[in-house]
């Protein structure tokens, strides 16, 4: 396989930190590896392969000679720098919501519509964390009858706020236990022993912006361009492993036995249903490691065509950093 220089902008965050562990477990094809982040960090080293590699600062030439950046940095610098790695001649496989809406961008899951990476002009996007989940958990439904509607309800863990939100909850729990208090800076509230009932800012009808992702994106995703989703995103007191519970409707009604053969066939998808001997996915089974597990399937009460059902995935790996990569894969055959 051809071998490819990498870049990594955002190398030092939670996301870029994991993309350097996972393309060295997925064993890519890196040629040369550029960790590239802000000035501060510059001139450091990271280990990368047992071998130290200079953080490289951001700046227009900082691309240069690359095939291939995975972005790992917040929008506005992902839209500060787009135009000079396209110019650079590399893809730019995109972490941020920035160009995820864009009708010229492929917002791509590559269990569900890896040709959609085909038709990319240089820009790839990588969806929300929490959409990520819930789509791959979903897909093989949606194949089999298009999905209608979406009413979900996600328990989000503190990762999806980056190191900075893990190390709060760390530092809450551990002052919480010796009777001292923490002020609050990467949430609005205390997370420890808490559920905060607000992700983003408000962004349509009361609905905040994280919640408006799983419709607008999983659009794109599944190509349906109908489906409605009603989506409520709390955070949790989880390090880092999200959850959803979706309830869903189908055009044709699929029952509960085949759901559980299409999810358990599924690409991606591990079927973890048994609740008469008290099993289903929980976040410590489900973090540090990129399969959705999906449990929890039942006939919805209130709806005959609709199912209920509970998925939980590893956010910074699945959710960000391992969807990132696979999307990279695939560029290269």
């Amino acid at each position: 396989m051809k071998q490819v220089n990498v870049g990594i902008l955002g190398a030092t965050g939670a996301v870029g930190q994991e993309m350097m562990k996972i393309l060295a477990e997925r064993d890519f094809p890196v040629a040369s590896l550029r960790p590239i982040a802000s000035a501060r960090s510059a001139g450091t080293a990271l280990k990368f392969k047992g071998e130290d590699v200079t953080i490289v600062e951001a700046s227009d030439s900082a691309f240069d000679g690359l095939d291939i950046v995975l972005g790992a940095a917040e929008n506005d610098i992902a839209e500060r720098f787009a135009p000079s790695i396209v110019k650079a001649g590399a893809t730019f496989v995109d972490n941020s919501s920035a160009f995820r809406l864009d009708p010229k961008v492929p917002l791509v899951v590559p269990e569900i519509n890896p040709e959609d990476v085909k038709w990319h002009s240089g820009i790839i996007s990588n969806p929300n964390c929490t959409t990520i989940i819930t789509m791959v958990a979903i897909a093989a439904l949606a194949k089999e009858s298009p999905v209608e509607t979406i009413v979900a309800s996600s328990y989000q863990a503190a990762s999806g706020a980056g190191k900075a939100g893990l190390d709060e909850l760390e530092a809450e729990t551990l002052a919480y236990a010796k009777g001292e208090t923490v002020e609050p800076r990467a949430f609005a509230y205390q997370l420890a022993f808490n559920v905060i009932p607000q992700i983003g800012g408000e962004q349509y009808m009361g609905y905040t912006s994280e919640e408006m992702k799983m419709q607008n994106e999983g659009r794109k995703i599944l190509h349906l361009p109908e489906m409605k989703v009603s989506c409520t995103c709390v955070r949790v007191p989880v390090f880092r492993s999200h959850s959803v519970s979706v309830v869903l409707r189908t055009k044709e009604k699929i029952s509960v036995e085949r759901a559980r053969e299409l999810i358990a066939a599924a690409p991606g998808c591990k079927l973890v249903d048994d609740l008469k001997n008290k099993v289903y996915p929980m976040p410590l089974d489900t973090s540090d490691q990129d399969i959705v597990f999906v449990g929890r399937i039942r006939d919805d009460l209130t709806d005959e065509r609709g199912l209920n059902l509970w998925c939980c995935g590893d956010q910074i790996r699945k959710g960000a950093a391992t969807n990132t990569i696979q999307i990279a894969e695939l560029l290269l055959h």
